[in-house]
């Protein structure tokens, strides 16, 4: 089963080579612009391998829509799926889903900061905006935004070549009692989860005193301000929280 991904990988790699280096996603349709970025984020902060039911869940798709599409994609050089095995975005298919979310984290970082939008807010519309804005725009946007690197949430924001640069953090679900933090991101998956963080005061930049929240309670407390408020934190809110190590506390 090995060999054979392996062969299917090779020959998708191969097929991209093939393809129209100046392919764009001006040319893909609307749905294979969200199956690549959907690939991309599943993977972007996580080592499991993307399969195809994580990948239906998360556009919110039959297994059996996800795998038709897959071999239309596989077609097209943009990636390499073997059956029952881990999907993978092939050298192409990366860079156009790259570019999609390059789109969609600029799209948000603007609404934001120009238009006023709450972070719990912007996904949905960047959503439908990342399909209709041509590459001229999202540039201009850049420029405008004075080309930031990390969008609302704390997401790294590709630059115009496509390079990455994530920041060094680990999930605080992770993190040790007494670690003081700093919060790095925050995912965006659950917007009433966002209002909540927002209401507690934890955002992106926020250092944290992370202390137990007791035997078998499965929560810990996020200590704020120095001390002078804490807020309980049960693991689905953990989950969401990825967090640079700073100095550990007494």
């Amino acid at each position: 089963m090995e060999r054979l991904h392996d062969v299917w990988l090779l020959g998708a790699r191969f097929s991209a080579l093939l393809e129209s280096p100046t392919m764009s996603v001006a040319k893909l349709s609307v749905s294979h612009q969200n199956y690549l970025r959907a690939i991309w984020n599943l993977g972007e902060w996580s080592a499991e391998p993307v399969s195809t039911s994580a990948l239906a869940a998360k556009v919110g798709l039959r297994l059996s829509t996800v795998s038709d599409a897959l071999k239309k994609l596989t077609e097209q050089g943009l990636v390499a799926h073997s059956p029952y095995g881990a999907i993978e975005l092939t050298e192409q298919g990366r860079a156009l889903a790259v570019e999609m979310v390059r789109r969609h984290r600029l799209i948000e970082t603007f609404l934001v900061e120009m238009l006023g939008y709450r972070w719990d807010q912007v996904h949905d519309e960047a959503e439908h905006l990342e399909h209709a804005v041509s590459d001229f725009m999202i540039d201009r946007l850049d420029d405008l935004l004075r080309h930031p690197s990390r969008d609302p949430h704390g997401d790294p924001i590709p630059a115009k070549d496509g390079t990455i640069t994530p920041p060094d953090a680990v999930s605080l679900t992770t993190v040790p009692d007494g670690s003081r933090v700093r919060v790095e991101r925050i995912s965006d998956r659950d917007s009433g989860l966002l209002r909540f963080f927002a209401e507690q005061g934890i955002g992106v930049g926020v250092p944290l005193d992370i202390r137990s929240g007791g035997p078998y309670s499965g929560s810990v407390q996020a200590v704020l301000d120095d001390g002078a408020r804490s807020v309980p934190l049960g693991q689905t809110a953990t989950d969401a929280v990825w967090v640079s190590l700073g100095e550990v506390g007494s």
